[in-house]
């Protein structure tokens, strides 16, 4: 009897298995079982944001008549004031524009600089009498210079068509007037209120209610900043670095021992630079190296493309077996290499031959590869915004902007409306080491905007936001795109993969890699896949990280439109017309 029942309760098991899995094929109207909703598709316009109302500011700049470049800037002042747990004008900014008229693709690096009067011999008494070994978060040896308001103006010189007292009118209201908080933005800005509102200076009053951060639906002004965009758009980028704003923070500084001066903010500069970029499998994929980790996304490409992935599957356990491989020997380099390229020679040629590719994939075997010694992950958790943007002219801004962790250091000089960015607590201290900390340098970053052409023609404009993720998310969005055939929503809902363990560029310059690290999955992978990997050596956890948040516009020529992607996962929209 107990032998029937066992047969009957299998069978049944069977059953149940065979309609789960008929069902998970059929119960999405279109596209992949895991798809989430369809793609948005629009012929003169499309922009895709983290906030829906940052897309619908930059979205009425098309409608108004303004260009890509007018947009991004617009939808970046919004997303600024809408979610500053991930970035705001405290912050620094990278960019990737396609320029229809002159069919060129321009990269532009506007992060900021440590302070010119702050020495490493001071900086290493200051942190001994602190009792730290490490650059902290929350502190003001971690702010560098602001970068994206002058990332903002050179954009609009080179490129803008509108005046910025057009491009920042929407972002002044929304400042004045008010806007409703959005869920997820809710979440973590509560979060960062429990952390910061007791920081010296006007965080309380700026960012909080009665000391709470805002709740959901609940209505939030910050007419600071607002005031702070009206100077902008009447007086342009000299307000900021060589005006009021600037002898403001100047004076702050100086009363309560923070570094920046007047002189860092005069003196600072944006730099224009030529995107570097891989073929993989006939699209050129391209990225902004220096000093942040866009370089390791064309590393893992590299080697990436010795293997067939299309025939290994989307999702199986040899494909995240090469992956996870392929990031570890990716960022060995980030952590030595990636730095700014006005202190140190980069190897970049190298880094990114097809030799070196082939030499570094003979390293990966069957089971998972184990290093030696890594010190602590201190960059898991930065908090970013990506935001692309489209237009009637065939123009494309491929956007990233940050604090870095969360709200910044929660710094807020009264009367400016945006707290300081932590930057630079992504120094080495190791004074040999090529990211060591230097006056005037820029600091490592995690942040990079991505692009992908197709026969010398513009494509597919994408990124997103997350820490030492974002490398591992380029990633597997252009092969969730070509390898495995998705449309770019799907590419963004199929379930998430990240490794942590890699040595980081703040370390000391001999750290490797120890044991395996740890390959983390999201939900949404089968239990036989995790088995296989387990078995192959790889330690494997469900969750436990952050797999950040991913926007995309991809240009079909044929048809002459955009598609548009958002982050399903948060409170992100695509909206195109």
């Amino acid at each position: 009897m107990k032998i029937v029942l066992t047969t009957i309760t299998a069978f049944l098991f069977s059953i149940l298995l065979f309609t789960h899995d008929l069902f998970a094929q059929i119960d999405r109207e279109t596209g992949a079982s895991f798809a989430t909703r369809s793609e948005v598709i629009g012929q003169r316009g499309m922009v895709a944001a983290s906030q829906p109302l940052a897309t619908q500011v930059g979205l009425q700049i098309l409608r108004e008549g303004g260009n890509a470049i007018d947009a991004a800037i617009a939808a970046n002042a919004a997303v600024g004031l809408m979610e500053p747990t991930g970035n705001g004008i405290g912050g620094d900014l990278f960019a990737i524009i396609w320029h229809a008229e002159s069919e060129q693709l321009y990269a532009i690096n506007a992060s900021g600089r440590s302070p010119l009067g702050l020495s490493y011999n001071r900086l290493m008494e200051i942190l001994e009498e602190m009792g730290e070994d490490r650059i902290p978060p929350y502190d003001l040896l971690s702010v560098s210079v602001p970068g994206a308001v002058d990332g903002w103006f050179e954009l609009h010189e080179k490129f803008g068509s509108l005046p910025m007292e057009q491009i920042l009118a929407e972002p002044i209201y929304y400042a004045e007037e008010g806007f409703p908080v959005s869920e997820a933005i809710s979440m973590y800005w509560q979060r960062s209120a429990r952390i910061l509102s007791e920081r010296v200076g006007a965080f309380r009053e700026t960012f909080t209610i009665d000391g709470r951060g805002p709740a959901k639906g609940e209505i939030f002004r910050n007419p600071d900043l607002g005031n702070t965009f009206r100077l902008l758009a009447e007086h342009g980028r000299d307000a900021f670095y060589r005006g009021e704003i600037a002898e403001k923070i100047d004076a702050w500084m100086q009363e309560n021992i923070g570094y920046l001066r007047f002189e860092d903010f005069d003196r600072h500069t944006s730099e224009w630079i030529d995107p570097i970029s891989v073929n993989y499998r006939g699209y050129d994929i391209y990225q902004i190296g220096g000093n942040n980790q866009g370089t390791a996304v064309l590393q893992m490409l590299n080697i990436l493309e010795g293997y067939d992935l299309s025939a290994k599957g989307f999702g199986s356990a040899e494909t995240l077996h090469l992956m996870t491989e392929a990031k570890k020997l990716a960022y060995e380099d980030r952590a030595r290499h990636y730095v700014d390229s006005d202190f140190y020679n980069q190897p970049t040629d190298h880094l990114l031959s097809k030799e070196y590719a082939a030499e570094r994939r003979e390293l990966i075997g069957e089971r998972a590869m184990r290093g030696v010694q890594s010190g602590v992950d201190v960059m898991e958790d930065g908090d970013t915004i990506y935001l692309t943007t489209a237009d009637k002219h065939g123009n494309m801004v491929s956007l990233i902007q940050s604090n870095f962790r969360g709200m910044g250091t929660g710094f807020v000089v009264p009367g400016t409306g945006f707290s300081f960015q932590n930057r630079g607590e992504l120094f080495s201290l190791d004074p040999d080491h090529p990211n060591v900390y230097e006056p005037g340098k820029r600091p490592f970053h995690t942040i990079i905007p991505g692009f992908a052409m197709k026969d010398g023609k513009p494509w597919f404009s994408f990124g997103n936001m997350g820490g030492a993720y974002q490398p591992v998310g380029h990633v597997s969005i252009i092969t969730n795109v070509i390898d495995f055939g998705m449309n770019i929503q799907e590419a963004g809902d199929a379930f998430r993969w990240m490794h942590s363990g890699s040595t980081e560029p703040t370390e000391d310059s001999d750290a490797m890699l120890d044991g395996t690290g740890i390959l983390h999955l999201e939900s949404g992978v089968s239990y036989d896949v995790v088995r296989q990997l387990r078995s192959m050596g790889h330690t494997v956890r469900i969750g436990e990280q952050f797999f950040g948040r991913y926007q995309g516009i991809l240009f079909d020529e044929e048809q002459g439109v955009y598609y548009g992607a958002s982050e399903s996962r948060f409170d992100g929209q695509a909206a195109g017309y």
